[in-house]
């Protein structure tokens, strides 16, 4: 392999940057990249999209990568605005200039909800975004119960996480051989963190730490719009 062909990048597409579950999922990757002899970037979207200079930047990573990894978070049933402006800067760039290379793309998509099926259609615009672009479709990884995470490394998150880091691990093999993610890591990373019944005991006790906190647990259940 060239130098180029042992380049891949991560797109961090959370507002909350390296402090994200998107950040934790992409950098393991990166990580597992590495150790197969690829040099890697990591690039936040948000801090891309600042200012003239930061964007070209991002996009001239994009042109020297061989793999791309975007790692988002979903809000609501689509991509954060971050992310669907650095798709926009991607795809006029790559309309103006015609880069010669075609880079793997790989999507990550994670969400609060605890069944991972809410990805789809992320993963969908993801798809699409990378045959109107001309980037190679590497495939697209969904997770449920992001929220878990919480930034954390998944190196330290316990066994909670043991089947996405097989899933992130699989994928990394998979692009350092030039090929698409296999259904393996599609299905292990899309399995439950935790049984259902936990997920909610756990987010509801969240919320009302959060209104305890804030002193208005007493109106927790107010329906000033009833």
């Amino acid at each position: 392999m060239t130098t180029w062909e042992k380049s891949a990048l991560l797109l961090v597409g959370s507002p909350r940057g390296g402090k994200s579950t998107s950040a934790s999922l992409g950098t393991y990757l990166l990580k597992r990249l590495q150790e197969r002899g690829f040099t890697t970037q990591k690039i936040n979207c948000r801090s891309a999209l600042k200012t003239g200079e930061s964007s070209q930047r991002l996009l001239a990573a994009v042109d020297g990568a061989a793999v791309v990894v975007l790692a988002s978070p979903l809000y609501v049933d689509s991509p954060p605005y971050i992310v669907m402006r650095t798709m926009e800067l991607i795809a006029a760039h790559r309309k103006a200039t015609a880069p010669v290379g075609r880079p793997l793309f790989l999507a990550i998509s994670n969400c609060g909800f605890p069944e991972a099926h809410h990805n789809d259609t992320a993963l969908a615009i993801y798809r699409r975004f990378a045959r109107e672009v001309g980037l190679d479709w590497a495939g697209g990884l969904a997770l449920g119960a992001g929220e878990s995470i919480a930034g954390r490394e998944l190196a330290e998150a316990g066994g909670m996480v043991h089947k996405v880091r097989r899933a992130l691990e699989l994928s990394a093999d998979a692009l350092a051989d030039g090929e698409a993610v296999p259904p393996e890591a599609v299905k292990l990373m899309a399995a439950p963190l935790m049984p259902l019944w936990l997920y909610l005991w756990g987010g509801n006790w969240g919320w009302k730490r959060q209104a305890r906190n804030n002193g208005v647990l007493k109106s927790i259940k107010d329906r000033p719009y009833l």
